[in-house]
């Protein structure tokens, strides 16, 4: 089976954690002849630039083909309405079983739709990663952008479509309410743990080796990462751990540090408290996972909320209406808001209840790997049956 991955709403970025990194991946790995179509935006030394267009091959061995905008408007329209050369070309030859659109906010969707018209045989999905907590938070993105623009391109295709996937309750939400989808077309697609390449049986020995060289073989261990920017609270985490009174919780930091947090975040990682490791690949990240105690997320979500709960770690997240899918079970807990005295007082509540703590643990082990790895998000993403 052919299934071609379209990232044409957004940056596509090589070597990086995200869905559209690994679904691609674990669909070739089960068997299936892929291939990627992406636009030029990408990150470039940790910011959004675009590339030239090109056709090469990913670390995964995938081909990857990234197109170039039309030319007959000008460029910043073509940028932000996202209407690319050759979509409809690709299609034909390739020709695609399977055919996954990784968002739907691009104009050159109607290549897409001329073409599964065309061929009624080939199956189409989308997934959604666009919700209010990211988007349309203005009048114009949402009025112009999202309810006129963006809703045509999702009716557009619509009718071909065999499944709309949100990727969080929000995001589900989100298609229904704004582009006013069919609502027995959507439903839940979780973000996971890419466990292609982890074998669990070694999770202690990984925990062992890392916890020593860090020195914390001792302590209760804190993680949490990823794109660290104004929204994610880091900066209050960070403060709340440097300031309890405990010194047996220390806390793991890793990511990229965007330009108008670094001066704050690293006055506070200058501390014996905290360990900053800086960027890291999301396979190192899954062993990091393994050597903490505990995963906490005070800001908004990330992709790294499903990912430590893969790893079977438990974890407290920020409460968001919308996000609640990452309770599975009694696996976490929830902050109402990102004051230092909550996150203290809930991090003491967890090292002092024993008890709390230990079916906190017991539920994300037993329960992480059921709903948040890759390999079985990646068949039901396309529909494969067990």
């Amino acid at each position: 089976m052919r299934i071609i991955h379209c990232c044409l709403s957004q940056f596509y970025a090589d070597n990086f954690g995200y869905q559209e990194n690994f679904l691609p991946k674990t669909h070739k790995l089960q068997g299936y002849d892929v291939e990627i179509l992406a636009s030029t935006e990408t990150y470039i030394q940790n910011k959004l630039g675009y590339v030239e267009p090109k056709s090469y091959i990913n670390e995964y061995g995938i081909p990857v083909l990234r197109l170039g905008y039309v030319t007959y408007l000008p460029h910043l329209v073509v940028r932000k309405l996202r209407i690319y050369n050759g979509v409809f070309e690709k299609l034909e030859d390739f020709n695609p079983h399977v055919i996954f659109l990784h968002d739907l906010q691009f104009l050159s969707i109607v290549a897409i739709a001329r073409y599964a018209k065309i061929n009624p045989n080939v199956k189409v999905y989308v997934d959604g990663h666009t919700d209010f907590g990211n988007s349309a938070k203005n009048w114009v993105s949402k009025n112009i952008l999202h309810k006129m623009i963006y809703k045509w391109c999702a009716k557009k295709i619509e009718p071909f479509v065999s499944k709309f996937w949100g990727v969080t309750p929000l995001r589900v939400d989100f298609f229904k309410q704004v582009y006013g989808l069919d609502e027995t077309k959507v439903d839940l697609l979780v973000l996971g743990l890419d466990d292609t390449e982890i074998d669990f049986s070694k999770k202690n020995e990984i925990r062992s080796k890392i916890r020593k060289s860090l020195g914390l073989e001792d302590k209760f261990v804190i993680i949490t990462g990823g794109k660290i920017d104004q929204r994610k609270k880091i900066e209050v985490l960070l403060d709340a751990v440097n300031q309890l009174k405990n010194d047996t919780v220390h806390l793991i930091l890793f990511g990229s540090i965007t330009g108008e947090m670094k001066s704050k975040i690293s006055k506070l990682i200058n501390s014996p408290k905290i360990k900053y490791l800086g960027w890291i690949s999301p396979k190192e990240a899954n062993d990091y996972f393994f050597a903490s105690d505990l995963a906490f997320f005070p800001g908004t979500h990330s992709v790294l909320w499903e990912q430590s709960i893969g790893c079977g770690i438990p974890g407290v997240f920020r409460k968001w209406e919308g996000m609640q899918h990452v309770d599975i079970g009694g696996n976490c807990l929830f902050l109402e808001g990102d004051s230092r005295s909550e996150i203290q007082e809930i991090i003491l509540k967890i090292i002092e209840d024993k008890d709390l703590y230990n079916n906190l643990k017991k539920n994300s082990e037993e329960k992480g790997q059921e709903v948040f790895l890759y390999t079985e998000i990646a068949k039901r993403a396309i529909e494969i049956k067990n």
